[in-house]
C-alpha cells in the first residue's frame, strides 16, 4: 500500500471513530440536557412508599423464570447476569467473557467479587441498565434498558410463524449487540424484533406490567432480611470449627476450601432451604466477612491468616452451575476422622508459592494420601461434576476430549494395596506439576511438548509400578472397585456430553456405552487441579489450549484404567475400537506394555464379549447402591415403559435430527411423567484439538432415555398424552431429514415460538422442583432449537 493510500485510510478511520463518537456523545448530551447527569444512585430504600412493587415478592419471582433462563451466568449476553438484584445494578458489558483466541489473561469481572459497588463497575466499563440519571417516571422510562428492551417486544412481539426467520441470530458465538441508553433508538429501528425477551414470546401481561411499573418507580428495593437464628447457629458451628488454630486444622480446612469452592453448601438438617459458599476471608468469624478475592482458589490470599467463612449465595439458583453439598453432623464427623483425628503430623503450613501451591501432592503431601482420597470419594458425583461445573458456565475446553456417553468406577480407598499407591504418589509429586502453575501461557506448543514428555514419563513409571506390584496372576481383580461400602450411591457414575455441556448422574444409567473410566486418587486430583482449581476462565488462549491438551492425557489415562480389568486380547480389541485411525504414538498412552506383557485379571470370563460381561459383573457389585431415580423401573406405566424401552435401543439415522437434550412430557390420568431424550453422538475417536468434527460417526449415534430431568439446556420440549406414546416412537424412530423433525414437532412440539411457551416452562420446572428441591436449578434457553 502507499503511503499516500495509507494517509487517506487513516483519515477515514479517524473520521469514523469521531463521527461515532461524537453521535455517542450526542446521545449522552441529550440525556443530560433532560435528566441531568447521570452517576450510580442508592436504590436500597429501609421502606417501601405506598403502591409502590416490591423487589423481593413481586419482580424477583418473575425475572428468575424469565430472564434468568438466559441471564445467569458468564455467557449471558452482554454479561448482563439478572439473577440478583447486585447483577441487575452491575449493568452490562460489551466484552465477552468466553473468547478463546486473546493473546493475554481478562480482567476478572466476577459477581460479588471483583467488585462490590456499582461505582466500582462502572469503573470496570460495565454501563447501566437502570436509570442512572435523574429520578423521575420519564427517565427511568427512556433512559432503562430493560424498560425499553420489554417495550420494544412488547410493541413488536414475535411474527405468527413456527421458525423464527434468519434475522434472528441463535448461534452461541453471535455478535452480542449490546445497546446503551444513547443508542438504543438506533438499536430499536435496526432490530425492532430483538427485545426481551430475545427470540421467545413476551411475558404475560401481568408480569410484563410489574416489571415495568416497578422500573418505572426507580427500581427499589429494601435490604434483604437477616438470616434466620437456626442458620446463623449452624453457620457459627460449622466456622468454629473449619477455623480452629491447629496447624492440622489450617491445612485440613484450606484442602476442603480448594476442594469445595464452587459447590453450593446447605445444612441437610434444617427445613430452611438456602446454599452457601465457602470462602477466605481476612475476618474471623463473628465479624463481616471480608472476601479475599483471588483468580484461583490456591493463589496467595496476602494476608497472615486465613479465615473460612459461609457467604450466603443470594443469586437465583442455576441447573447449569448448581451442586449442592449437605453439612450435617455426620459430615463433620467424617472430616474429623479423616483429618483431625487421622495419626500424621504437621510440621509447618504450606507456603502459597505458586509452583507449590499448584501442586496438590506437594502441598498436601502431610494429609494422609487415603484421607484425602476418601473425602473426594464421598461426593464423587460433586468431584467429577466439578470439572464441567466448577469454574464455568460452559465446559466446551474440558468437554471436547471426552466421549458423549461413558460410565466412571473408582478404585477402591481401601483395597490391601492402596498404601503402595501412597507411596508411588509420594516419589511423584515432584513430577505431577500442571498447567495451572502458570497464568499465561505464551508458547502453548512448547509447553504441551513439556506436559507431554512428563505423562509419558509418568506413565511408564506408573507401568513399571503396576508390574512390580500388580503383576501376579489375580491381583488385578473386582475388588479393586470401590463398592460404596454398601451404601453409597456415589460408587459409580455415569456422564453424558451434550456439546459444550455435560450431566453427571449417579449409577449406570442408560445402555451399556463404548468408553468407560477406570479413577485412582491420582487422577481424580489431578483432574480437580486441572479443570477446576487451576482453570481460568478469563485465561489466554494458551492456558486454554494447554488445559485441553492435558485433559485429553488424563481422560486417556482413565480409559487405560479401565482396559486392565480386561483380558489382553480384549484390551488390545477394546483399544483399537476407542482409538479408531488414530496414531499408534496416542495408542501407547493407553496402554501399559510392562504390565500387560505378563498380567491376566483375576475375573473370570466366559464369553467372546468380555467388556459386556464385566458391565455385568460390576452392575451385579454395586446393586445394593445403584439409584433408580433415573432408570426405566421408576415409569409407573408398564406400556410407557415399554414403548421407551423401543427409543432406548436407536441407533444412527434416526437419532441424527435430535437435539442434544430434549424434555418429554407425557400426560395421563393419574398424572405426567418426564423423561429426557439424550442424543449421544459418536466419534472414531476424541483424540483431535482442532478439528473433532472429522472423527464424527452420525450412523453409530445412539439415544438415552431417561427418566427425570439430566441436563441444564433443554433444546426441545415435547409433550404426549399416555394414549399416543406408541405414536410418538414411530414418528421418532422414523426420522430421516429435517422436514420429518419439523413434523414432529408439528405434531408433538413446544416450539420457542409457541403461544404456551411460558406456560409450559413453568410445568416443566415446577416439575423438577418437585421431584427434587436441593438439586434443582433454574434451566438455560441458549440451546433452544428453532426447527
Amino acid at each position: 500500500m502507499s503511503p499516500l493510500n495509507a494517509n487517506l485510510r487513516l483519515v477515514h478511520l479517524l473520521a469514523a471513530i469521531a463521527l461515532i463518537g461524537g453521535c455517542t456523545t450526542s446521545g449522552s448530551m441529550q440525556f443530560e440536557r433532560q435528566y441531568g447527569k447521570a452517576e450510580p444512585r442508592e436504590r436500597v430504600v429501609e421502606s417501601l412508599p405506598p403502591n409502590t412493587i416490591d423487589y423481593w415478592s413481586q419482580v424477583k419471582p418473575i425475572v428468575a423464570k424469565r430472564c434468568v433462563v438466559c441471564h445467569g451466568c458468564y455467557d449471558a449476553p452482554c454479561q448482563s447476569n439478572l439473577s440478583s438484584i447486585e447483577g441487575i445494578e452491575r449493568g452490562a458489558s460489551v466484552v465477552k467473557v468466553y473468547k478463546s483466541t486473546r493473546i493475554h489473561a481478562a480482567p476478572m469481572t466476577r459477581l460479588f467479587e471483583d467488585a462490590h459497588s456499582v461505582a466500582e463497575w462502572r469503573e470496570k466499563g460495565f454501563y447501566p441498565v437502570l436509570n442512572e440519571f435523574a429520578d423521575s417516571p420519564e427517565a427511568n422510562r427512556e433512559a432503562g434498558i430493560i424498560y425499553r428492551m420489554l417495550q420494544l417486544k412488547q410493541q413488536n412481539p414475535l411474527p405468527a410463524v413456527k421458525q423464527l426467520p434468519d434475522s434472528f441470530d441463535l448461534s452461541l458465538n453471535r455478535k452480542q449487540s449490546c445497546s446503551t441508553t444513547e443508542k438504543f433508538a438506533k438499536f430499536s429501528r435496526k432490530h425492532p424484533l430483538w427485545g426481551m425477551p430475545y427470540a421467545l414470546p413476551g411475558l404475560p401481561s401481568q408480569e410484563q406490567d410489574v416489571l415495568m411499573r416497578w422500573i418505572e418507580q426507580g427500581a427499589p428495593y429494601t435490604k434483604r432480611p437477616p438470616l434466620p437464628e437456626l442458620v446463623r447457629e449452624q453457620i457459627a458451628h460449622w466456622e468454629q470449627f473449619l477455623n480452629h488454630p491447629s496447624l492440622k486444622q489450617q491445612l485440613a480446612s484450606r484442602y476442603i476450601y480448594e476442594h469445595l469452592s464452587y459447590a453450593h453448601l446447605y445444612f441437610s438438617e434444617l427445613d430452611d432451604l438456602r446454599f452457601f459458599s465457602l470462602v477466605r476471608s481476612s475476618t474471623p468469624p463473628g465479624q463481616t466477612v471480608k472476601l479475599i478475592a483471588t483468580r484461583r482458589p490456591f493463589n496467595d490470599p496476602g494476608v497472615k491468616r486465613v479465615y473460612y467463612r459461609l457467604q450466603e449465595i443470594v443469586s437465583t439458583i442455576i441447573e447449569k452451575t448448581h451442586m449442592p453439598y449437605a453439612l450435617n453432623d455426620r459430615r463433620m464427623l467424617r472430616w474429623r476422622s479423616l483429618f483431625i483425628d487421622a495419626d500424621y503430623t504437621v510440621a509447618k503450613l504450606p507456603s502459597y508459592d505458586e509452583k507449590l501451591a499448584s501442586n496438590p501432592f506437594l502441598t498436601f503431601a502431610a494429609l494422609p494420601a487415603r484421607s484425602r482420597y476418601k473425602f473426594m470419594l464421598d461426593e464423587a458425583q460433586l468431584s467429577i461434576m466439578l470439572f464441567i461445573k466448577g469454574p464455568v458456565c460452559r465446559g466446551e475446553i474440558a468437554l471436547d476430549v471426552i466421549n458423549d456417553n461413558f460410565w466412571v468406577f473408582f478404585v477402591d480407598p481401601d483395597s490391601p494395596k492402596i498404601q503402595l499407591g501412597a507411596d508411588f504418589l509420594a516419589l511423584e509429586a515432584q513430577s505431577l506439576d500442571l498447567p495451572a502453575s502458570t497464568e499465561n501461557i505464551y508458547t502453548p506448543i512448547h509447553r504441551w511438548h513439556q506436559y507431554r514428555d512428563q505423562q509419558s514419563d509418568y506413565l511408564a513409571r506408573k507401568d513399571q509400578f503396576l508390574s512390580e506390584n500388580f503383576g501376579s496372576l489375580g491381583d488385578v481383580n473386582l475388588d479393586l472397585i470401590w463398592s460404596g461400602n454398601g451404601v453409597n450411591q456415589n460408587a459409580s457414575l455415569t456422564v453424558y456430553r451434550h456439546f459444550d455441556n455435560a450431566t453427571v448422574a449417579k449409577g449406570l444409567l442408560g445402555q451399556p456405552p463404548k468408553t468407560a473410566w477406570l479413577i485412582g486418587y491420582p487422577l481424580m486430583e489431578r483432574i480437580h487441579y486441572l479443570l477446576v482449581a487451576g482453570y481460568d476462565v478469563y485465561g489466554n488462549l494458551g492456558h486454554q489450549l494447554v488445559t485441553r491438551l492435558y485433559m485429553s492425557f488424563l481422560r486417556m489415562e482413565a480409559e487405560a484404567n479401565f482396559l486392565l480389568l480386561l483380558p489382553e486380547d480384549a484390551r488390545v480389541r477394546e483399544r483399537d475400537y476407542w482409538y479408531r485411525n488414530a496414531h499408534d504414538k496416542v495408542k501407547a498412552y493407553v496402554s501399559n506394555p510392562v504390565f500387560e506383557n505378563h498380567s491376566e485379571p483375576g475375573i473370570p470370563y466366559r464369553t467372546n464379549d468380555p467388556k459386556g460381561e464385566l458391565y455385568e459383573m460390576l452392575k451385579s457389585r454395586l446393586e445394593m447402591v445403584l439409584p433408580a431415580r433415573h432408570t426405566m423401573a421408576s415409569i409407573e406405566n408398564p406400556r410407557t415403559r415399554q414403548e421407551l424401552e423401543r427409543l432406548n435401543r436407536l441407533v444412527g439415522v434416526p437419532v441424527n435430527p435430535l437435539p442434544q437434550t430434549a424434555f418429554l412430557r407425557i400426560t395421563g390420568d393419574s398424572g405426567d411423567e418426564y423423561v429426557t431424550l439424550i442424543h449421544n453422538d459418536a466419534y472414531a475417536n476424541m483424540v483431535s484439538v482442532l478439528r473433532p468434527g472429522k472423527n464424527r460417526l452420525p450412523e453409530e449415534d445412539t439415544l438415552s432415555v431417561i427418566p427425570g430431568f439430566i441436563g441444564a439446556y433443554p433444546g426441545a420440549y415435547y409433550v404426549v398424552d399416555e394414549q399416543e406414546i406408541a405414536s410418538f416412537v414411530d414418528a421418532v424412530s422414523s426420522l430421516e431429514t429435517e422436514r420429518d423433525y419439523a413434523n414432529l414437532m408439528d405434531k408433538y412440539g413446544i416450539r420457542r415460538t409457541d403461544v404456551n411457551f411460558w406456560r409450559h416452562s413453568d410445568t416443566i420446572h415446577a416439575a423438577f422442583r418437585n421431584m427434587d428441591p436441593v438439586t434443582y436449578g433454574v434451566f438455560d434457553y441458549s440451546r433452544l432449537d428453532n426447527r
